[in-house]
């Protein structure tokens, strides 16, 4: 399995070797993987060698280390596209799963400055907030909080959040969505974060701040959300 002559350095190797297991379904997110001693003796290199392999790994997201119970595969992300404008719902429904997701608070408020700017609205004027984990397949994906327009996107209702609220503006309201401008940050996750998500203290999240517009030109919606970054990642095509 490893070539001690080839000039992919033989830590190279160890990462494609546990990739392919990972693959190939020989090795299941959640399993355990052997102490760095039992990789040594199995391809009679140092445990640095080793160390240097599964520190790769772990930067790559495919496995994880818990404090005091060893190495884990981890979970697969879910692939993201930026090149796209759908919903969580619409993306997760694309994906086969099950997107569903948990009301934290639903209110109208008076728009704060900031909110006010970002959709070209007076402050104070009503804005409807709400608070939800985005779920996928029961597995907590990520803590939202949206601010929508009140005065554009008229009628909403707990039932039509927890649907999908662009098929709703789009089919109901006969509001065509444009599109959208993201910025996308990394941060740690905070202790409600950490209690919401079921993460860990100190794991790493995506931060991300989205203004959704209609095709006219119009905000009507930003969404601020704390994505696990264990689950999810983001990819784009880039062309010359």
């Amino acid at each position: 399995m490893i070539d001690k002559n080839s000039p992919l350095p033989i830590y190279s190797q160890i990462e494609e070797y546990i990739k392919e297991r990972i693959e190939k379904g020989e090795l299941k997110p959640g399993d355990v993987l052997p102490p760095e001693r039992e990789y040594a003796e199995q391809f009679d290199v140092s445990r640095m060698t080793i160390r240097q392999a599964i520190n790769n790994l772990v930067n790559e997201g495919l496995i994880y280390r818990k404090k005091g119970s060893g190495t884990f595969i981890a979970e697969k992300k879910f692939e993201q596209p930026l090149q796209g404008l759908t919903s969580f719902t619409e993306d997760m429904k694309g994906r086969g799963l099950t997107p569903s997701s948990k009301l934290l608070s639903f209110e109208l408020i008076p728009a704060s400055a900031n909110i006010a700017a970002v959709l070209h609205i007076s402050e104070y004027t009503p804005v409807y907030e709400i608070k939800r984990i985005r779920m996928a397949d029961n597995t907590p994906m990520a803590l939202e909080t949206c601010y929508i327009s009140a005065n554009l996107i008229k009628g909403l209702t707990e039932e039509i959040i927890n649907q999908s609220l662009y098929q709703y503006i789009e089919e109901k309201l006969q509001l065509e969505i444009g599109e959208a401008t993201q910025v996308i940050e990394s941060a740690l996750a905070n202790d409600l974060e950490v209690e919401l998500l079921k993460i860990n203290e100190g794991d790493p999240i995506l931060l991300i701040e989205r203004c959704t517009y209609l095709k006219n030109g119009t905000p009507f919606e930003i969404v601020r959300s704390s994505y696990r970054a264990d689950r999810y990642k983001f990819t784009s095509k880039l062309k010359r």
